[in-house]
């Protein structure tokens, strides 16, 4: 890799931390593997998620699953001076959820020169059982200097 494609890459990693921080802490996202072919995060997921049903709006999830497939696309083209931006996110919301810990584990499917397919799925901690899984397709574009 060279010196410039390092430097870029190293200021992507910077901006996505800034963008994505106020954002995935509102949402109570953290963080737990950051790699460009996987990355994992869980939420505590309370009454602030839920619906006016008492369970887990899908919104938590499609945020939740865009921004980690985003995260390591990114990760995965920045030393070539790329970005990904997401074009698809297709949620499949399998079971209720309340409260207690829900993690979430995105890994790609395929990583190409134009386009990335990530899929992110969401199991709860005390069971493992499957909440929901998504597919998130993104677009790799050239990063702005």
């Amino acid at each position: 890799m060279a010196t410039r494609d390092s430097a870029q890459a190293a200021r992507l990693l910077q901006r996505m931390d800034q963008k994505m921080g106020s954002f995935a802490t509102a949402l109570g996202l953290y963080i737990s593997e950051f790699e460009p072919t996987r990355v994992t995060a869980w939420i505590e997921i309370g009454s602030d998620h839920h619906t006016p049903w008492g369970i887990v709006h899908g919104g938590v999830y499609t945020t939740a699953f865009e921004t980690l497939a985003s995260m390591g696309a990114c990760l995965a083209v920045a030393d070539r001076g790329q970005l990904a931006v997401g074009v698809n996110n297709s949620t499949d919301f399998i079971r209720s959820h309340v409260q207690g810990r829900v993690t979430m584990v995105a890994e790609p499917l395929h990583q190409g020169r134009v386009q990335q397919l990530w899929e992110v799925r969401a199991t709860r901690d005390d069971d493992g059982r499957l909440l929901a899984r998504g597919q998130v397709r993104l677009q790799n574009i050239v990063a702005e200097r």
